[in-house]
């Protein structure tokens, strides 16, 4: 698309998921949009996860329970989340903030947003699949919630209730109406919440698509280019400054960094508390005969299962609060591969060598919402990061969104409890 020597130069740092899709709006308003990455834009958060389009999850991670169920299994190095215990202020403050949002009034006030932008999401998806030849098996099979015990089953039964009170469509279903969707892998478990409004697609296929679709339509991607500082005048950034040297101007700023956006905003003097949640995925081929039919959670082990493009399947988990590395702990991998068989005892599956494991950071706000907004201290800078587990699911929704903060329209959902300065 042409663009108007009138429009603003955006820059977005970061090119993952959020920062693709912010681009593509953009893209589609007639701006010039220049990404930049600090690697060489070959991995990332959106790569490897689950592929899940889910508005059933609009439950933020901060509930009441969470953390004295956090502190449980801290002792147990294969528990699907972990907090590696350290003496870091900032997650030592993160997780004050994370207590605090725990709560019954903030949950009720989250549930609502969270709603919101997924349902916004998937009818971007929905056109976005429709309008670009759905090469990255975008796919409404619904999702699955398989509860092991009778206690969790009640639990998520409950959960239903309320998502249909939100209007997001939720059944509850016995062992029979289960077995009748997966009659091939038959799950051993007390039931299941079906939600038949999720969908999922193959992200390996989906950020390969955009990031082409974005290359073709002018967006300069720079990539291996690391930014190290800004320069601002009377509360607008003028330019930023990369590791080479270079100074690149700017009219509008993204920070779409993911678990790295902290470290941007606080050269920016802005406090934005996050934490990295590490999770694991490894991908097979379906097994011959026990074909699953719609992506599931295993409830109990917090384990996600998605049939992908190709007869793939991909198992995946674990949240790890355990800073920024790259490290991969094989204990973890473990906790999701034993957790298979508990709800699928007819469905071997082995432990994978470490080169076949994937893993990606999570960018986790301590109430469970994304930052998502123009802040007031730079006119210009506008913050997209902070979707957790979510990062996939809501980037249509989120890349609108900015588009629409730039050209100062009115947004399509309500953003306030999104405000990255909501902790300053």
């Amino acid at each position: 698309m042409a663009t108007d020597s009138k429009s603003p130069q955006v820059v977005i740092i970061g090119s993952g998921i959020i920062g693709l899709y912010s681009a593509y709006y953009l893209l589609q308003k007639g701006h010039k949009v220049t990404i930049i990455e600090r690697t060489d834009g070959a991995d990332g958060c959106s790569y490897g996860n689950a592929g899940m389009i889910v508005p059933s999850h609009f439950i933020p991670l901060a509930v009441p329970g969470m953390i004295e169920k956090g502190i449980r299994w801290m002792f147990n190095s294969e528990s699907p989340f972990y907090v590696k215990p350290r003496l870091n202020w900032d997650l030592i403050s993160w997780g004050l903030k994370f207590y605090q949002a725990a709560n019954n009034k903030q949950v009720e006030k989250a549930m609502p947003a969270l709603r919101d932008i997924s349902l916004l999401a998937k009818k971007l998806y929905q056109e976005f699949a429709k309008d670009e030849n759905n090469d990255f098996a975008f796919e409404e099979k619904g999702l699955m919630m398989l509860c092991k015990t009778a206690h969790n089953f009640d639990e998520e039964a409950e959960v239903a209730e309320t998502a249909n009170k939100l209007g997001i469509e939720a059944r509850v279903l016995d062992i029979a109406a289960l077995h009748a969707l997966e009659p091939e892998v038959k799950p051993d478990v007390a039931g299941a919440v079906y939600y038949p409004g999720d969908a999922h697609l193959y992200p390996n296929d989906l950020v390969k698509k955009l990031k082409a679709l974005l290359q073709k339509q002018g967006v300069t991607f720079m990539y291996n280019t690391e930014v190290v500082d800004f320069s601002s005048e009377n509360g607008v950034i003028k330019s930023i400054k990369t590791q080479s040297g270079n100074s690149i101007a700017v009219d509008e700023l993204i920070i779409a960094t993911g678990s790295w956006s902290p470290i941007l905003a606080k050269q920016l003097g802005i406090n934005l508390p996050m934490q990295a949640g590490k999770g694991y995925s490894t991908t097979y081929q379906q097994q011959k005969g026990k074909k699953l039919n719609i992506p599931s959670i295993l409830l109990e082990a917090r384990v996600a299962i998605t049939p992908m493009d190709d007869n793939l399947i991909r198992f995946g988990g674990t949240m790890e609060i355990g800073g920024i590395n790259q490290d991969i702990n094989m204990n973890r991998v473990r906790g999701i591969i034993k957790a298979v068989p508990e709800f699928f005892p007819d469905y071997p599956i082995e432990v994978p060598a470490q080169q076949k494991v994937w893993s990606g950071l999570r960018p986790c706000s301590p109430d469970g919402l994304p930052y998502i907004g123009r802040t007031k201290k730079y006119k210009n800078l506008i913050i997209a990061s902070g979707h957790a587990m979510m990062g996939l699911s809501l980037a249509p929704g989120s890349g609108k969104l900015v588009q629409e903060i730039v050209d100062n329209e009115k947004t399509s959902i309500d953003i306030s409890l999104y405000n990255p300065e909501r902790y300053d």
